[in-house]
């Protein structure tokens, strides 16, 4: 890690946690929007109620390591965000807290290691995989590219650049599949045509990853 490299250590996680509490507060309607046709109208509300309460419990007892901030954050998403996300999204970060282990900094590879644990994690809970129209479509391409950059030599901002742009994508590939899991996938052939809204707000948790590690490299 150069100079102008973050450190991944618990104020790095505390400042993804603000950045995706933001675009999540950001985005709520847009992801409501997305769930009207294909779920239950709720994703950006239940995703909005989730990471306000994640983001209240780390301000008034901030854990000083990167794992324990991401297992309470996961915590606090399975006890206050409803539906299946909860979980969903709760397991994604506590799977990744724990492969993290208690070291009060981390490396980019073990970040993207740990990543990779947590989206395993959500793939084994939902008995889903990546073209199933879920968040999956944006969580294991983001992965993959995160840590094809990091194997090339690029820095951490470049390679949280690069899981950005592949999770977006994946998100908006998602609109000529077919759901095969979760409420949508009731819907057959009417999923057809309509953005995952998992998948969205996936991508902007990847987004946000990035956008902390540009604020703390400035």
């Amino acid at each position: 890690m150069n100079a102008f490299e973050p450190a991944l250590d618990g104020e790095y996680v505390r400042r993804w946690l603000a950045a995706a509490t933001a675009a999540i507060e950001r985005e709520s309607d847009h992801l409501t929007e997305l769930d009207s046709p294909i779920g239950d109208a709720d994703h950006g509300a239940n995703m909005r109620r989730g990471f306000t309460a994640a983001s209240a419990a780390v301000g008034k007892e901030p854990p000083q390591t990167p794992g324990a901030t991401l297992a309470l954050v996961g915590r606090q998403l399975i006890g206050s965000v409803g539906g299946a996300s909860g979980p969903l999204y709760g397991t994604l970060l506590r799977r990744a807290g724990k492969a993290l282990g208690d070291g009060p900094t981390v490396t980019p590879g073990e970040l993207c290691t740990a990543l990779r644990a947590g989206v395993d994690g959500v793939a084994q809970l939902g008995r889903s995989e990546r073209g199933d129209k879920t968040m999956l479509d944006a969580l294991y391409p983001a992965v993959e590219a995160l840590g094809s950059a990091l194997d090339s030599g690029a820095g951490l901002v470049a390679a949280l650049a690069a899981a950005r742009t592949a999770a977006e994508e994946g998100a908006v590939a998602t609109v000529p599949m077919q759901a095969r899991k979760g409420r949508a996938s009731y819907l057959g052939e009417r999923s057809i045509g309509h953005q995952d809204p998992g998948a969205t707000s996936a991508a902007l948790l990847i987004a946000a990853l990035g956008e902390a590690a540009g604020e703390g490299a400035a």
